[in-house]
């Protein structure tokens, strides 16, 4: 019997993550359509195996390659589950989506998963990084992507969401492994970032969410994010990492923990306050 749900999966080069993924979540029998921004290696071959609908479109950033496929794939089914191609469904969230019943949920229009985020193998548990919900099955035609992002992307519903907090994906990018494909990659992102804070400063994006401390993960995201904007530049990239290392604990995480959090948590920081000013100047 065919399920509830469909899946949509971005890809770009994955061979290296896609079997693990497919091979996650073959066995629930569920409709699979993937996006790829012009694949070079097997991913295209792989997700043919895997008997994929597949499209294709140049990729410029997350959420408006999410809102590409949103409205451009035809699904079917009354759910969408949109997932990375490095995540990895777990048993437990298996168990959890084999038994979903959309007559289960009438009153919920999406629900958020929990993700264990593995970099070079380890699990960052610590720094504010576990548990970490993420909304990634919506109902169709009511979940859509947030397009006030440039680089983060999220997918939003204004109805009632829950949350399975034993539902975990598994988030490990190998190629990260690759400490400089890391660099390079980061190096791009705050490129968006910057430009995108520098946008919300000249009031050419606003928040789509309600910031809100005691709302859903994500608005409580969105009211942390108002406080970041506001803080001066140099200085909140070392609040922050000590904020992560040792009010959110993340000194426990060991060596390759330690080196993750500052890498995200203090190097890129400054790399985006750096490039922020930088376009400032050329602003002014």
């Amino acid at each position: 019997m065919q399920k509830d749900f469909s899946f949509i999966i971005l890809t770009y080069n994955e061979e290296i993550h896609l079997p693990g993924l497919l091979n996650s979540i073959k066995d629930l029998n569920a409709p699979l359509f993937i996006l790829d921004s012009g694949s070079t290696d097997q991913t295209l071959k792989i997700a043919k195996e895997f008997k994929a609908e597949v499209k294709t479109n140049p990729f410029e950033n997350h959420p408006k390659q999410w809102d590409f496929a949103l409205r451009t794939f035809e699904i079917k089914t009354p759910w969408i589950i949109g997932l990375d191609a490095d995540h990895i469904v777990t048993p437990e969230l298996f168990d959890l989506l084999d038994n979903f019943k959309d007559e289960d949920f009438k009153d919920v229009d999406g629900i958020y998963f929990n993700r264990k985020n593995y970099f070079q193998g380890k699990w960052i548990k610590h720094g504010g990084y576990y548990p970490f919900y993420l909304l990634k099955m919506f109902r169709n035609k009511i979940g859509y992507s947030d397009l006030n992002e440039n680089m983060d992307h999220r997918f939003i519903v204004h109805g009632k969401t829950t949350i399975w907090k034993e539902g975990y994906l598994k988030e490990e990018n190998l190629k990260e492994n690759d400490l400089q494909f890391w660099k390079s990659k980061h190096e791009r992102y705050s490129d968006l970032i910057a430009q995108e804070e520098l946008d919300r400063a000249n009031k050419i994006r606003t928040q789509t969410l309600n910031p809100k401390f005691s709302g859903n993960p994500d608005e409580r995201r969105a009211w942390f994010k108002r406080i970041w904007w506001n803080l001066p530049l140099g200085v909140r990239p070392y609040l922050y990492f000590s904020y992560r290392m040792l009010f959110k604990l993340g000194i426990l995480d060991g060596t390759k923990g330690i080196q993750f959090h500052y890498l995200q948590g203090l190097w890129f920081r400054l790399l985006v306050d750096r490039k922020i000013k930088k376009l400032k100047q050329q602003q002014y």
